[in-house]
């Protein structure tokens, strides 16, 4: 397959898996913390969509890691990254088994209990996350403001699931780390799946 067409491939299966977590953790999981049992009485169907809008950002990570593998399969560290992108995709589908549990718990606490399980399982994920984006920066070398971004965003998902584990009072500084994720994850991806669909694989053509 032509290094375009892979680019395609990526870009497009980033921008699904953007809007499919967006959905699931804004109004999904949000709307469980807000209100444990009416989300789950209430509003399940929204639940449930989340949990399906999961399982499609689990099935379209594995699609991006191996597009970008073959774009870069050229690279020594490009089956490493490959393989980081993979067991976080793993360990993701590992964590979606937590939610249906939810849907038949009565209780808040049994709800969240849930919730909070998939959360801890899948910030174990977001750590090899990182050391795959850190790799990735590496590999694409250029743009150069892309792949710092990568890099640091791969940075600051280890920081922050090294600090949800030995910070006690991580709650305190939640909104921070948040941030720090959030703001060069954003950036670097977002922009990463854009120059894939606009540029990616051209010098190849």
């Amino acid at each position: 397959m032509k290094t375009r067409n892979l680019s395609i491939i990526a870009g497009v299966s980033y921008l699904i898996i953007f809007f499919a977590a967006i959905f699931a953790n804004f109004f999904m999981l949000e709307s469980i913390l807000n209100d444990p049992v009416g989300a789950i009485q209430e509003n399940h169907m929204i639940v449930r969509f989340g949990i399906l809008a999961f399982i499609i950002t689990v099935v379209f990570d594995v699609v991006v890691a191996w597009a970008l593998y073959e774009i870069y399969k050229n690279h020594v560290l490009s089956s490493l990254s490959t393989l980081f992108r993979m067991m976080h995709a793993a360990i993701m589908g590992v964590a979606i088994f937590a939610l249906p549990a939810a849907l038949v718990a009565t209780t808040s606490e049994a709800i969240l209990h849930q919730v909070d399980i998939f959360n801890i399982i899948w910030l174990i994920g977001l750590f090899f996350f990182g050391i795959h984006l850190i790799l990735l920066g590496r590999i694409i070398g250029k743009p150069k403001l892309i792949a710092l971004f990568l890099v640091i965003a791969g940075i600051m998902y280890m920081i922050d699931t090294a600090a949800h584990f030995l910070l006690p009072n991580y709650e305190n500084y939640s909104s921070i780390f948040l941030a720090l994720v959030a703001i060069p994850s954003i950036v670097g991806e977002m922009s990463f799946s854009i120059w894939l669909l606009v540029k990616g694989g051209k010098a190849q053509l």
